[in-house]
């Protein structure tokens, strides 16, 4: 039998593979573990949303690739009615989670040998990973002009960022998005934390009129249910943008079968079209921001960016790296991710998520004081 090349083997090992035995130490706590190394909700689905899913179970047929029609309705009216971008229903297009199309994006784009695919120096390990899938080359590099003549295909920006929360400016997206444009490059927004800014801060989508001139050509934006409305179990999130793009995007999801459930696709409307869930889970998430901001800094923790999403970007000054900090935090029960699982930049650091409950960040917050 001939060799073949397996997918797996261009692919790092899972970072939180490696956090097995801090768990084991961190759950070992009296009082049992308080994991904060991933941002997965916590919190009920909301009733509406529930309701909405059950009533659409009945659902024999094949759903649309493309999404139904009022779907994609409420995705523009969200889009225009909480961050004053107008864009045509037509141009949006539910998908199977937002991490679902960060690792694909470069693959249903055509890009791969030849190509190079330019994503933040602190990422989620996923746009590497997208970009190795596809067999492009990956640059990670937060200053596009530092590339100089370098052909690009695609650049990602993520504002607020994973992990550490910053939310880039309305004159630094028009930068990149004017540079791109120049060398004939994608720019593919991954704002899936768009809808969390703190203490005055209002992240801007790339599809907003200051940031592309009113233009979407060139241009896609990931959003996610996920965090603003508990959706992660579901699966639930969208990409609009330039629609001679969004096109493209449907015309290979059709042949590959990359299909929104029905039964989630009406959760999604549901949640798109009622602020009031969102506004709710948001206090939730300010207030234990608060609690564990206030608990780390008074630990003698120094805090990072952190402006907007749902983590907390944190080093202390006594603890050499990220590992140290990891295994500190663990003997307190305390499960962190190392900040070197986002890229070398994160070797002091650790990132926090905010998505543990009331009780358990209290907990936490407990023994960081004590």
């Amino acid at each position: 039998m001939a060799r073949r090349e397996r997918v797996a083997d261009r692919l790092p090992t899972f970072p939180w593979d490696r956090l097995s035995e801090y768990k084991t130490t961190a759950a070992a706590h009296p009082d049992g573990l308080v994991d904060l190394s991933v941002g997965a909700p916590a919190d009920p689905v909301p009733q509406g949303l529930r309701a909405a899913l059950a009533e659409a179970a009945d659902a024999p047929a094949y759903p649309a690739t493309y999404g139904t029609p009022e779907l994609r309705e409420s995705i523009a009216g969200w889009l225009h009615r909480q961050h004053g971008v107008t864009v045509d229903p037509a141009a949006t297009l539910p998908t199977t989670g937002s991490k679902e199309l960060v690792a694909w994006l470069p693959t249903l784009l055509g890009l791969g040998a030849g190509d190079t695919v330019v994503y933040p120096e602190l990422a989620y390990p996923t746009y590497d990973v997208g970009v190795r899938l596809a067999g492009a080359a990956p640059v990670a590099s937060d200053g596009v002009t530092s590339l100089g003549p370098a052909p690009v295909s695609l650049v990602w920006i993520n504002s607020p960022a994973n992990p550490t929360g910053r939310v880039l400016g309305t004159e630094h997206l028009r930068k990149v998005v004017e540079w791109a444009r120049e060398r004939g490059a994608i720019v593919a927004s991954d704002e899936c934390y768009i809808d969390l800014g703190w203490d005055g801060v209002q992240p801007r989508s790339v599809l907003h009129p200051d940031v592309c001139g009113g233009s979407h050509e060139g241009l896609l934006a990931l959003h996610s249910l996920s965090k603003r409305s508990n959706l992660a179990g579901y699966r639930a999130a969208s990409v609009a943008g330039d629609p001679d793009l969004v096109a493209e995007l449907l015309a290979v999801r059709k042949h590959a079968g990359m299909i929104v459930p029905a039964p989630v696709q009406a959760a999604m409307r549901a949640a798109l079209d009622d602020d009031e869930h969102a506004r709710e889970q948001r206090e939730r998430y300010a207030a234990r921001r608060a609690r564990l901001r206030a608990a780390l800094e008074e630990a003698g923790w120094v805090i990072t960016h952190s402006e907007a999403g749902l983590y907390l970007w944190a080093h202390h000054p006594d603890h050499a790296d990220a590992w140290e900090s990891v295994a500190a935090l663990a003997k307190q029960g305390i499960l962190a991710a190392p900040g070197d699982f986002y890229g070398t930049a994160g070797r002091r650091n650790v990132r926090l998520a905010l998505t543990a409950t009331d009780e358990r960040v209290a907990a936490a917050a407990a023994r960081l004081a004590g």
